[in-house]
């Protein structure tokens, strides 16, 4: 059985924070420290619907099973055709395909809007699932920044990975055609 999925709704907020919690409470994927709660997920997710990300979620088996996201890479108005990708799956549903099925519908969206580069930010190089999932959809490491996170009682290194989206470098993105910005 493969995955739907979807945009995000309001009432997908509570399985969200829950999947969210694990990784901030258990694992290194983010480097968060304190489990926000639902109205913080929520509020961080309309933030990024207002701003015009994609936000998506995967149904498996009847629930929530992941959810995925983009948003700015950097703040600084040059990076505006950049994104950062963000994917979470419940660890009791990972290894079903949810991964890849939302990391492939957030490059297309993301391609539709426009933008031209994705960047994973991985937090450890022996996140070999994440990695390999990345690779899998023509992400390319691009660096290895050692120790620049504490969490869990020990120094992490985070991990770059990168792929373009629709033409990427090699034509200027449509608001610049004809423009020296």
């Amino acid at each position: 059985m493969l995955p739907i999925i979807r945009e995000v709704r309001d009432a997908d907020m509570p399985a969200i924070a829950e999947i969210y919690a694990d990784e901030v409470r258990q694992r290194v994927n983010t480097y968060e420290y304190d489990v926000p709660d639902v109205d913080e997920m929520r509020r961080r997710m309309r933030a990024l619907l207002a701003d015009g990300f994609p936000y998506l979620v995967a149904e498996y088996d009847g629930r929530v099973a992941g959810y995925a996201y983009a948003g700015s890479f950097r703040a600084r108005l040059g990076y505006r055709f950049t994104v950062e990708n963000s994917v979470y799956v419940a660890a009791d549903q990972q290894g079903h395909g949810i991964g890849a099925a939302l990391l492939a519908a957030l490059i297309e969206a993301c391609t539709a809007r426009g933008y031209r580069q994705m960047i994973a930010v991985i937090g450890e190089p022996t996140n070999n699932a994440s990695i390999g999932l990345h690779a899998r959809f023509g992400f390319e490491h691009t660096g290895t920044m050692p120790g620049i996170a504490w969490k869990h009682g020990r120094w992490l290194d985070t991990v770059f990975m990168q792929r373009a989206l629709g033409d990427g470098t090699s034509t200027p993105p449509p608001d610049l055609v004809g423009s020296t910005p």
